[in-house]
């Protein structure tokens, strides 16, 4: 009996061993999944963020989000709340609730009220929160704001005499951050999830658009062409006002050179298309030639310019797909005209469709347009950066500042003679697609084609570097860093 009494202790124990080690199993996968749940909660507020500032996307802030809420650039102290309340929370209540103080500790203040602007959630919205009826994540805000050197904690340029400055925003040009504007705009997306057992978390994204490689701009007017298939030009033949010039200017007013990397009035890729050009701008009076000016070579200055460009981007299948990259990352909504039932089965836009954009020296965009586009009698002006896939039908009422790529069809012509206005910046016209509008074959452009009439007025085109900085167009958002805020 004893030894019975023994071996049944002995199990006793083992069983309550056993349950003890059962509940703290169970309380650590609790726990395990409580953290995992509340990390991936905060994470999806973080990547509804950052999906959000893309333009392309349907819920986009510049679509969703106050007037005060600008990312061209977001100024210091400029903050917008993404809140999202849950089945029986007050959305004017969140921030109450559930407070932000990690914006005052990077800061040293709350942001001012009068900066700050809220938009709800993509997952507060209609059909997920009703007709659905989906329960989204568990995360209660995330803020987007500005980084600082400060906010930052660290000083972006060390040796370059500065302090670090609260005020002054960073931007990254795609190898590194810096202070002098140089690329895009460096933010922080911040965002706060909390779980009805009380568990929190606070993650953080600094985030900044890759740029888009475009190709070299080595001309103010770069047209493609290939032996047996040449480049087409024709110049404004009886208007002695109308230049083309390569010598680079800046962005002041009124505009001055800046003495940076020499470039070229006209660049093409053959000397035989180089002859060819140069015979399309006339000799009588002499004062036309001269006025086609690069920042060595006499004038008329027209260069073979295929050594410098990449041979990546001479291949047509090349060149169409980062249009096709450039038209996925458009700011502005693709313009497709309804398309036309004769080759190259292309519609054509007006200049009408341009105007709600709200295109401005501030805001320039990446606007395209999937056909043909005429901006006759427009008599507006363009900021950033115009893709059109088929025709472009040029007014001299209008002056374009940026870039001006004709990538498809590669043609360009006027129909209105118009006023003294130009394209400051540079224009690349090359020929990647056939009658059929199907992609050229093979390993060379097509000869494109710029024709002008000889009364079209303006004052022609005006290499500019820096608008061609400002007009660079923007990738996705990029997370170049992430890390945990302990609290």
């Amino acid at each position: 009996m004893l030894i019975s009494i023994f071996i049944l202790l002995l199990i006793s124990v083992v069983a309550i061993a056993l349950i003890v080690a059962s509940g703290t199993e169970s309380s650590l996968a609790g726990n395990y999944r409580s953290a995992t749940g509340v990390y991936y909660a905060a994470l999806a507020g973080l990547e509804e963020g950052r999906g959000r500032l893309s333009p392309t996307n349907a819920n986009s802030f510049a679509n969703t989000a106050a007037a005060n809420f600008s990312l061209s650039p977001l100024p210091i102290g400029f903050v917008n709340y993404v809140l999202n309340p849950g089945p029986t929370e007050n959305a004017a209540n969140i921030l109450t609730t559930y407070q932000d103080n990690e914006y005052a500790n990077e800061f040293g203040a709350p942001p001012v009220p009068a900066n700050t602007s809220t938009t709800l959630s993509m997952w507060d919205s209609n059909p997920l929160k009703t007709s659905l009826n989906l329960p989204g994540p568990l995360y209660k805000w995330v803020r987007i704001n500005a980084a600082s050197e400060v906010s930052m904690g660290i000083q972006v340029a060390p040796y370059d005499g500065h302090s670090a400055d609260p005020a002054k925003p960073i931007f990254y040009d795609g190898t590194q951050l810096n202070v002098s504007n140089s690329g895009y705009q460096v933010l922080e997306i911040t965002s706060l999830s909390f779980l009805p057992n009380g568990s929190q978390k606070l993650l953080q994204y600094l985030v900044a658009p890759t740029p888009i490689q475009l190709p070299p701009f080595l001309a103010a007017l770069t047209i493609s062409g290939r032996a047996g298939n040449g480049a087409a030009f024709h110049a404004p033949g009886s208007n002695t006002g109308y230049a083309v010039k390569g010598d680079d200017y800046n962005c002041s007013n009124p505009p001055g050179p800046t003495g940076v990397n020499p470039h070229v009035a006209i660049g093409v890729f053959t000397d035989t298309d180089k002859t060819s050009v140069i015979n399309g701008i006339p000799t009588s009076p002499p004062s036309i030639r001269l006025n086609y000016t690069g920042w060595i070579n006499p004038a008329p200055d027209v260069e073979n310019i295929n050594s410098s460009f990449p041979a990546s981007l001479q291949i047509p299948s090349n060149l169409d797909a980062l249009a096709q990259s450039i038209s996925q990352n458009a700011d502005a909504v693709v313009i497709t005209p309804t398309p036309s039932g004769t080759p190259p089965y292309l519609g054509t836009a007006t200049g009408a469709a341009l105007t709600p954009l709200g295109m401005s020296s501030t805001n320039p965009l990446t606007v395209v347009v999937n056909g043909n586009l005429d901006i006759s009698n427009w008599n507006s002006d363009g900021y950033g950066l115009l893709l059109v896939t088929g025709t472009l039908s040029y007014d001299p009422d209008t002056n374009w500042y940026g870039i001006i790529l004709v990538i498809g069809q590669g043609v360009v012509n006027n129909s209105q003679n118009g006023q003294n206005k130009q394209i400051n910046g540079a224009m690349l016209v090359a020929k990647t697609r056939d009658l059929n509008n199907q992609v050229l074959g093979g390993s060379n452009l097509g000869g494109a084609t710029v024709q002008f009439l000889d009364g079209m007025g303006g004052t022609g085109m005006r290499y500019n570097s820096c608008w061609i900085q400002k007009a660079q167009p923007k990738g996705k958002y990029k997370i170049l860093s992430f890390h945990e805020i302990s609290q």
